[in-house]
């Protein structure tokens, strides 16, 4: 199949509305050039035409404030936290750094005996079976340094009552058989030199008999000397020597009997902070942890962390006794005293109540609060129910009240060394006044003099300075820089 031809839709140059192309093509640029003329003319108008007054337009930014006369009530409200009075602290009792292998959740509800943590105990097993056993050699030497003191307590009296006496004994019964010897020799010595003088005995026999009589008395003089020396020296020094042995056996007795009682006592605490491995609820009650750093990123006692000796590892906080703390920024803090009243907000429930107590010290600071140093302060709270730790409150302190006062923004007043001034909005133009100024906050000052009720004052003083007549274009450039609070109350937030 062929195409089909199509008919050309472009008109002929001799039909474009009868005007040749050269002058449609300037008619174009005619009209270009009249439409950026007119643009440049209206934003010329636009910049060079006057803008409103600003203090005049009430649609407007306001810049002028209508001074009023008030009871201002002056606060300084700052967010805390409630927490209990009196808090039963659970401490870690085992010594060094233990791990946690199981923790109660925070906020449970537990009964008297339940087991709250429980630490790591193969190490502290160890330990007891290490120390059991340097505990048992130490009773065993301890246990025979006491048989031989036994021993040698009764070997003394058993000597000098006893062996001795039979030594002695045996010792004088010799002495005597060598003196009756010695006098029969004696005897027949005597007889041997009759019979030789009768010449009936040889004077060998004379001698032989003599002989015998000088060997019996060397006998007798021997066993007399070895029986004075075995009753004064031999007895004095088995008995010392005895003493002596009794004396060392008895010290040893002492340091085998401390060492195995140190030993012991090792093992004892060995045991008991086993049991310290095992946490439990002393009473019946609420358990939280307790508040750990702003720095850190996870409480203080986690499944898996490390604790230490005498660590405060729960809190079991009394819910009938309850506060809240706050921090009050150092530039506020002298406003500050116990007995002050406050008011407390929580979830909508507003108590009233008063400061107890304030901090001496501040917090410590650092670069996770902003450096920003504060005093806790403490809010007593009543008995209520539902009352938690760690509930948000907003607390406002009721610094001072003033009845029918004269007050104007901060933003209104200049302060030099010269005093204080503001500039009062008049017909003629704006009016410099100067101001004795009383107590203030972040918002409003309460003026004592200079001002009248119901006068305006302008928010920008610094436009005015060394100027006789306000230039609309200036105030109309400087904005507010605060919207004055209700006529009410003011709050400081430090």
């Amino acid at each position: 199949m062929s195409p089909r031809p199509v008919p050309n839709s472009r008109p002929a140059p001799s039909q474009a509305g009868g005007l040749p192309r050269g002058l449609l093509r300037l008619s174009w640029h005619w009209t270009a050039l009249l439409l950026y003329a007119a643009c440049g003319l209206i934003g010329y108008l636009i910049i060079s035409a006057p803008p409103p007054s600003a203090e005049l337009d009430t649609e407007g930014p306001r810049l002028t404030y209508t001074v009023p006369r008030r009871d201002l009530r002056m606060t300084i409200t700052e967010m805390g936290t409630v927490e209990s009075a009196e808090n039963t602290e659970l401490i870690c009792q085992v010594p060094g750094r233990n791990t946690v292998t199981w923790v109660v959740e925070s906020g449970a509800i537990v009964k008297k005996g339940d087991v709250l943590v429980r630490l790591d105990t193969l190490y502290m097993e160890e330990q007891i079976n290490e120390r059991s056993k340097y505990a048992n050699w130490s009773r065993a030497g301890a246990e025979s340094s006491k048989f031989n003191v036994r021993r040698l307590k009764l070997a003394v009296p058993e000597y000098r009552d006893g062996r001795f006496i039979v030594e002695m004994k045996k010792k004088e019964e010799a002495l005597a058989i060598a003196q009756m010897d010695l006098r029969a020799a004696e005897n027949e010595l005597a007889y041997s030199v009759e019979m030789a003088a009768r010449g009936y005995a040889s004077q060998q026999e004379v001698d032989k008999n003599t002989f015998d009589v000088t060997q019996r008395q060397m006998v007798a003089d021997s066993l007399k000397r070895e029986i004075a020396d075995f009753s004064t020296y031999t007895q004095k020094q088995e008995l010392a020597s005895l003493q002596g042995k009794l004396d060392v056996a008895e010290a040893e007795f002492a340091a085998s009997d401390e060492r195995a009682f140190a030993d012991e006592s090792r093992r004892d605490r060995a045991l008991e902070q086993l049991k310290n491995c095992i946490v439990r609820a002393p009473r019946d009650g609420l358990v939280i942890y307790p508040s750990a750093a702003k720095w850190k990123t996870r409480p203080d006692i986690s499944v898996g962390g490390a604790v230490h000796k005498d660590q405060v590892l729960l809190l079991m906080p009394d819910l009938k006794q309850m506060q809240v703390k706050v921090g009050i920024h150092e530039s506020q803090i002298d406003r500050v005293t116990p007995g002050l009243k406050a008011r407390v907000t929580l979830g909508g429930h507003t108590i009233d109540t008063e400061i107890t107590s304030v901090a001496n010290v501040a917090r410590p600071g650092g670069s996770w609060t902003g450096n920003v140093v504060k005093y806790d302060t403490i809010i007593k709270l009543p008995s209520e129910a539902g009352l938690k730790p760690g509930m948000s409150a907003e607390v406002e302190l009721i610094v001072s009240e003033h009845e029918n006062v004269l007050t104007v923004p901060v933003a209104a007043v200049l302060e030099t060394d010269q005093g204080a001034f503001c500039w009062v909005h008049k017909v003629q133009g704006p009016e410099q006044r100067a101001l004795t100024l009383g107590a203030s906050d972040d918002a409003l000052i309460i003026v004592e003099s200079g001002l009248q009720a119901d006068e305006q004052v302008f928010l920008n003083p610094t436009a005015f300075v060394g100027t006789n007549e306000p230039e609309p274009s200036l105030a109309s450039e400087t904005p507010p820089e605060q919207t004055p609070p209700p006529p009410n109350e003011t709050k400081t937030t430090s």
